[in-house]
């Protein structure tokens, strides 16, 4: 019983490291933002701009570490922390609609739950989607700092590499191996075409030879028969 308890507090705990603390961090980070702007809005339109200011701040605390305690959560028991861009961009959307329909409800009332959950999914697909750009430009950058060819994913490399597809996308190094291998056979063919040559000008010297000697021969018997 005592080793189940603390298998549960030490499961509970990692649970709290890996995902509240950054949603709390998080949630932090828009309570601020909310702060500000709320204030700032407060100033010109409302007549308490304190009390505007906080409740726009605890709103958005409220938005923001719902949305990345969702999202945190989705991805580390739905993708065991195994995700790609793609997969990150579709649990943000999803978090992001599920936070602004709750949310919305619960602090607005019911009618905002469906305008809360569609605002809230685009704004998570196109923060996500700015943020896979960066990171992606970011890659990019250190491994051309490094002297190395940044991964290409165009769609005609991905066409080329379908294997429906009968064409090969070819390395550098493939590429290098293949052009010294039809080198070597051009010269192969050369060396061919000069052993041809050489062959073809022997079998000439060779045929005047017989021709000068079949010559002197005729001229030797024709002095002869006119002693």
């Amino acid at each position: 019983m005592e080793s189940e308890k603390e298998d549960n507090e030490s499961v509970v705990s990692e649970s709290a490291k890996l995902i509240l603390i950054p949603a709390l961090k998080f949630g932090a980070f828009t309570g601020c933002s909310g702060l500000l702007v709320g204030g700032i809005v407060g100033l010109f339109r409302m007549p308490t701009p304190g009390l505007f200011a906080a409740a726009s701040g605890f709103q958005w605390f409220a938005l923001g570490s719902t949305f990345w305690a969702t999202r945190g959560a989705i991805l580390r028991y739905r993708y065991l922390d195994n995700h790609a861009p793609r997969d990150r961009l579709h649990v943000s959307t999803f978090a992001g609609g599920l936070t602004g329909g709750s949310i919305g409800g619960l602090i607005r009332g019911t009618p905002n739950v469906l305008p809360g959950a569609i605002m809230f999914a685009l704004f998570g697909l196109a923060g996500q989607s700015i943020y896979n750009h960066l990171d992606d430009a970011h890659t990019q950058s250190v491994l051309l700092a490094r002297n190395q060819p940044p991964p290409s994913s165009s769609f005609w490399t991905r066409l080329a590499a379908s294997k429906y597809v009968p064409v090969k996308v070819l390395s550098d190094a493939e590429y290098e191996s293949m052009l010294r291998e039809r080198l070597l056979a051009v010269e192969a063919e050369i060396a061919l075409v000069d052993e041809k040559i050489e062959r073809l000008r022997v079998q000439g010297v060779q045929s005047e030879e017989r021709k000068d000697g079949e010559e002197r021969r005729g001229e030797e018997m024709g002095s002869g028969e006119s002693r």
